[in-house]
């Protein structure tokens, strides 16, 4: 191929053009060049984005010898090309970042901006987030002022739900605390599931009224009350209702007669247990039947389990919110919770581990020959709402209007107010008096909570000053506004002292509020605000379908999970392999453990050289990487690629179909994707990306290990039964292979050999865990430019093994944290 004439708009340095003309431009050029770069035509604007981000991925292909392809270059020469363009290029982000800085103006996020209202109004309850829209996401996070927009619906949303929450606060406030008791066998939904008879007649959805632990069939007869009620309270206290079933979709019993007054902090007392319900045998079939399957015939005995209790607040709209966890036992014992609650939300308790029937289903994985485990609710003790230790409340006098707005002002804005700010809202107090001096109060907050100075982080170029610091280092830690220390440091200028920097840094590390910042960082480097979004096929995986509990843990597992290793300061190696987790009985007995008691997540050491440990193997990130019917290599290994290793592959070329794995069991993924391989087109893409998403084969949609593809056709059937009650369908077909080699020729042959290959560069899985902190934290990727400041920061933590507490220490001292 003859070599076009370079025909450079605004020309790079004469050294970068002699390279590119000798070495490149043969192939990079005309509509189809590799990678889609044409160096005949590339103009050096590197005042256009587009332009800059190709000049460095040409600086990057060189730097990594990527580039040019096979060829021996000597070191002075790869010098003498990337000298000039990475200095060319540094400049230009640094004059840009002096003048604009590094970051753009933006909005607080929908998870800012229910923290920030939370502080401000003293109400850790409020539930404010879904009222909003959708944040933009850029670099992966809601943090870029580039991606945070502002419309008219947001501006209408933001007023909603400031007036929202400023009306359910006050109403909160004047509400009395009382305590009441709510007896399971006087709520409607449960009495109504218990007279129901063809529930009563279908042994897996049966509802049992119970006294202590016997049944009490003459109640589902009718031959006797429901309730004995206040005349007996002796026999009312060992009164229940029992089922061997956890809830579903139109079987949602729940405390009804119980409806939160306000929104606020409730304590819940309940006393519930696990019970036995019995068989014995049909003497028309002569086969065994639980006795409860006609009311004639009930009877119930003592648990023999220990079950897991669930506990959502649950609205009018069907909708459940995980409140907390505890397990009962046979004995009745009363469990405790300490909560927050919405106005008008009820207590909805789900047996969680017990069969959930659907439409169709034959039996319980959890019957015998002897019966089968349920629970029994007695009753749940509501006390609140507890008064908080602060209580927002509007000024009730005229004279009192005035320096009120100053103080909501003041913490509003993070800063103190502009006298035309004061002046503004004032006015809108002032003109609206006629309606009664609380409305007209409230639209002047109303006004205040919608405007710049509350939904806006105030960022100049330049060094921050020290309530911009103090507000960019809260939102980093706590997803939240500076509280009274760091706005005290902030106003008399010792925030910005390195020393006092370190010390806030760590008191807010200290905090159990630096949870809301490392669950909503997760949320969006690892996506786990997906974890719900895809649904395992109750066909080819019924023992996952409907698992509620397993989700639950699963996301808990990579919380606790990453909040040890900040908390510890672990090795950033930790994020590949380590050699703990975070597990309770039902992931322990999902990824194949020795055994774990009870529900509550704890610290567990693995056996050496088990596959668990580290982020690549936990059951959330191998059910976000796959789409609840199969696995796919590509899927995830661009996910190891781009989250972990922080080197995104390219987008896939237009017009070539994506790869669907054959759910029939005749054919593997990995014969799909060599026969993918075979365009040219994508090739190269693929032989950087799908080795190490074959090494996560063995994993299927919800990371339990596997040796062989489920299908729906092909192979060996299973028996057993699913979560939803159905007799399993699937066949075991193809044997999974985990083999791959990497882009760089080192082969391995499953996942334990692919960590140990990820982990000879353990300075790559940190450098990415600080540019993700970075892009977080600043609201901007990390730029060429940054690129030394984020080598000096690893050169720091490189002394502890690049410990992630140490890692996010250097971040904040860095110049890209404390300058716009």
């Amino acid at each position: 191929m003859i070599a076009a004439v370079p025909l450079w708009a605004g020309a790079p340095p004469a050294a970068v053009r002699a390279f590119l003309t000798a070495r490149c431009t043969a192939c990079h050029q005309g509509a189809k060049a590799p990678a889609g770069i044409d160096l005949t035509t590339l103009a050096f604007g590197l005042d256009e984005p587009q332009s800059f981000s190709t000049w460095v991925r040409v600086h990057d292909a060189v730097h990594s010898s990527r580039m040019p392809p096979q060829s021996k270059l000597m070191p002075a020469e790869r010098a003498a090309f990337l000298r000039p363009l990475s200095e060319s290029l540094r400049a230009h982000e640094q004059q840009r970042a002096a003048a604009q800085g590094r970051s753009t103006l933006r909005r607080l996020n929908r998870y800012e901006y229910e923290n920030t209202l939370r502080d401000l109004l003293h109400a850790p309850w409020l539930q404010l987030k879904d009222m909003l829209p959708e944040d933009g996401i850029l670099a992966r996070f809601n943090k870029s002022g580039q991606a945070l927009d502002v419309s008219h619906v947001q501006m209408a949303r933001y007023m909603e739900a400031s007036e929202q929450a400023l009306r359910w606060v006050l109403a909160s406030a004047d509400e009395p605390e009382k305590t009441q008791r709510y007896y399971a066998r006087e709520q409607k939904r449960m009495i109504n599931r218990m007279k129901y008879s063809p529930f009563n007649r279908s042994p897996e959805r049966a509802t049992i009224p119970i006294l202590g632990f016997e049944a009490q069939p003459d109640v589902i007869a009718e031959k006797a009350p429901m309730t004995v009620g206040e005349s007996d309270p002796a026999t009312r206290e060992l009164e229940g209702f029992a089922t061997p079933a956890s809830t579903y979709v139109g079987n949602e019993y729940h405390f009804d007669q119980f409806a939160a007054p306000a929104g606020g902090r409730y304590k819940l007392r309940f006393l519930s247990y696990s019970l036995w319900l019995e068989t014995v045998q049909d003497p028309a079939t002569q086969k065994n039947r639980p006795r409860w399957w006609r009311p004639s015939r009930q009877r119930t005995s003592k648990g023999r389990t220990r079950e897991p209790l669930t506990i959502y607040a649950y609205n009018k709209a069907n909708e459940k919110r995980l409140l907390g966890t505890f397990d009962v036992t046979p004995e009745p014992i009363a469990h405790e919770l300490d909560i927050y609650l919405q106005p008008g939300e009820t207590i909805l308790p789900d047996a969680s581990r017990l069969v959930r029937t659907r439409p169709g289903w034959v039996g319980s994985a959890d019957a015998s020959a002897e019966g089968m485990p349920g629970v029994a609710y007695r009753w749940m003790e509501v006390t609140g709402p507890i008064a908080p230790a602060k209580t927002f409340r509007l000024p009730n006098t005229a004279e009192a209007v005035e320096p009120a707005l100053r103080e909501f002002l003041a913490t509003a804005y993070r800063r103190a107010p502009r006298e035309s700010e004061v002046a503004r809202y004032k006015a809108i107090i002032d003109a609206r008096r006629a309606g009664g001096l609380k409305e007209a109060v409230l639209s002047g907050y109303i006004a205040a909570l919608c405007s710049p100075g509350f939904l806006y982080l105030e960022e100049s170029p330049g060094a921050l000053s020290g309530h911009a610091l103090a507000s960019r280092l809260s939102y980093f830690l706590w997803n939240a506004p500076p509280d009274d220390e760091l706005r005290v440091l902030a106003a008399n200028g010792l925030l910005r002292r390195p020393e006092v920097l370190r010390a806030q840094t760590e008191r807010l590390l200290q905090s159990a509020r630096s949870r809301d910042f490392l669950n909503a960082f997760l949320d969006y480097w690892l996506d786990l605000r997906r974890l719900g979004e895809t649904t395992p096929d109750q066909i080819l995986y019924p023992e996952y379908y409907l698992d509620d509990l397993l989700t639950e843990s699963a996301l808990k597992e990579t919380q606790l999970f990453f909040a040890e290793l900040v908390r510890r300061n672990l090795p950033a190696s930790n994020l590949i392999s380590s050699g703990f987790t975070m597990l309770n009985f039902h992931l322990a007995k999902h990824y194949g453990l020795p055994p774990v008691d009870g529900v509550a997540m704890r610290k567990v050491e693995l056996p050496a050289n088990h596959v668990r440990g580290g982020l690549l193997t936990q059951a959330s990130v191998l059910k976000i990487t796959a789409n609840g019917t199969t696995t796919s290599p590509v899927v995830r290994g661009a996910w190891i690629m781009e989250r972990i290793l922080g080197d995104p592959p390219p987008p896939p070329p237009a017009g070539v179909p994506a790869v669907e794995p054959d759910t029939r069991g005749a054919t593997t993924i990995r014969q799909q994707l060599d026969k993918h391989r075979s365009i040219p087109s994508c090739a190269a893409c693929h032989n950087k990306i799908d080795p190490a998403g074959f090494a996560l084969e063995n994993f299927d949609i919800f990371g339990a290990w596997r040796d062989r593809y489920r299908s729906t056709e092909e192979g060996e059937p299973v028996k057993g039964i699913g979560k939803n009650g159905h007799a399993f369908t699937f066949r075991l077909s193809q044997p999974v292979d985990a083999a791959g080699q990497l882009e760089t020729g080192e082969a391995f042959q499953n996942i334990s050999e692919l960590k140990r290959l990820l982990l000879a560069d353990e300075r790559k899985i940190a450098r990415n865990m600080v540019q993700q902190w970075i892009a977080y934290s600043t609201g901007a990727p990390v730029s060429f430019g940054d690129r030394a400041e984020v080598e000096r920061i690893l050169d720091t933590a490189s002394k502890g093994r690049y410990g992630l507490r140490s890692m996010l220490h250097e971040i904040v001292q860095s110049r890209l944290f404390r300058h716009k």
